[in-house]
């Protein structure tokens, strides 16, 4: 049996080799980068990090279940996240798997057999130029947040246009007129970012949104209800009236009322852009009608004048070396059994392929156990396998909640924390507990000394 391929070496990829790893079943790692971290390496050429950013959901709901984080930061940096990554690929011994500074560049069905039943043809460049292998299955773990997402203007901007992804320091801000178009999480940590450096900042939005602090009773907001989950109905009517005693109404600073419930799309967790509104530092204004060299025309008629336009508008989902219809893609992302699989089960797995307010790394880490079991059965439990597939014959789990979201592009993977996790477990127990190559020595070791 040929050794699975695994791309990327981000937090998915670094659960996919820990999984891999202890089910005994051989792999080999693929990554762009010069080290483990994915975008969280803010020295990698492929990172979308900036210099301020932190995480936005707290490090005890965030990190691996086995291996704490040793901080006692509530958010951490991205460069603790950074070392986090490293220590936790160093107990475990997942950098022997990979190869750096490697990029996949096609992966392909052997003989053109779409089934996967001869396997998968895997190309790459990297330090020894390029090469190719064959592999019995491919896991693909390289990230939903590096394809841009740049839409198009009417008219032609004389000033820079710039994307979040390229985004790094303040600097880029000092004495200019800034207009940031997006006002998702990323879009409101640089708009407090630019206000200390920027003569000016306008934030242009099309929709309302609901924002988070990130502390509320004295604790970090997402530790609180970690028990048994409340309905979406009763959970959003508390949380909306919790939020509005905390934050008050974002409409009074200029905000659209948000045109859907909360947790129908992904909150903002940062009332500091509140606080800046409050205190004039910025203003919020309409969605874009058209460019005119440094006038920008507003969707209300009104216009102002720029140096530079940020865009926050998020990314797509890009597999680039894989033919799509091998991914089941259908409209803005892969139609895929639990987010990971293919149903017509052609040895391709998508690992990371999951947004949920709060489902962290543990939540990528049971993706990575699941199909680490799936792979360990096709070995030694054809007749388990082989059920499980026939799951995927039948309707689908409901991984909502019970939450109506958006019917946008970022929306099309997202799945509600609690459903998910809930539902990957009971399927890990379906399977027979695959018989470990390494006993996971240094684990329980870890968890004392972060404890």
């Amino acid at each position: 049996m040929n050794p699975i391929a695994l791309i990327g070496a981000g937090p998915s990829g670094l659960a996919g080799a820990r999984a891999l790893s202890r089910a005994g079943i051989p792999f080999h790692g693929f990554e762009a980068g010069p080290d483990v971290g994915g975008l969280w390496n803010i020295d990698n050429p492929r990172s979308t990090m900036y210099e301020s950013a932190h995480l936005i959901s707290s490090r005890t709901t965030t990190e691996f279940a086995e291996f704490p984080m040793r901080s006692t930061a509530d958010y951490p940096s991205h460069r603790e996240l950074f070392r986090y990554f490293g220590e936790y690929a160093d107990e475990f011994g997942l950098r022997e798997h990979f190869s750096f500074d490697t990029r996949a560049t096609s992966v392909e069905p052997v003989d053109g057999d779409a089934t996967g039943a001869s396997g998968w043809l895997v190309s790459s460049t990297g330090p020894d130029g390029e090469t190719s292998g064959v592999y019995s299955a491919v896991v693909l773990a390289n990230g939903t947040l590096a394809e841009p997402n740049v839409p198009s203007f009417r008219g032609e901007f004389a000033g820079e246009i710039m994307h979040t992804s390229a985004y790094k320091s303040p600097k880029v801000f000092d004495g200019r007129r800034v207009l940031i178009i997006g006002a998702g999480n990323s879009g409101c940590d640089i708009a407090v970012d630019a206000v200390h450096h920027a003569a000016s900042v306008d934030m242009s939005v099309r929709r309302g949104y609901y924002f988070v602090p990130r502390y509320l009773f004295g604790k970090p907001s997402d530790t609180l209800n970690q028990g048994r989950p409340l309905p979406a109905p009763i959970k959003q009517f508390i949380d909306k009236r919790v939020l509005q005693a905390f934050t008050g109404d974002p409409v009074r600073f200029g905000f659209p009322k948000p045109d859907y419930r909360i947790y129908e799309s992904h909150p903002i967790v940062n009332t500091l852009i509140l606080n800046h509104l409050g205190q004039g530092d910025l203003r919020i204004v309409p969605d874009i009608d058209r460019f005119d060299g440094r006038t920008v025309h507003f969707s209300d008629g009104t216009s102002g004048e720029y140096d530079l336009v940020m865009l926050a508008t998020g990314y797509h989902l890009d597999y680039p070396f894989v033919d799509r219809a091998h991914l089941n893609w259908t409209s803005a992302s892969p139609k895929l059994y639990l987010n990971m699989f293919p149903p017509s089960f052609n040895g391709l797995f998508v690992l990371g392929m999951i947004e949920a307010s709060g489902i962290g790394w543990q939540g990528r880490a049971e993706q990575a156990e699941l199909i680490a079991a799936y792979l360990a059965a096709q070995r030694d439990a054809p007749e388990a396998a082989a059920a499980f597939r026939s799951r995927a014959d039948a309707a689908w789990p409901d991984l909502s909640g019970g939450y109506r979201y958006l019917g946008l592009e970022r929306m099309s993977y997202y799945v509600n924390k609690d459903a998910y996790r809930r539902t990957v477990k009971k399927l890990i127990g379906t399977l027979p507990v695959a018989s470990p190559a390494e006993a996971p020595t240094g684990s329980t070791a870890a968890q004392e000394a972060r404890a």
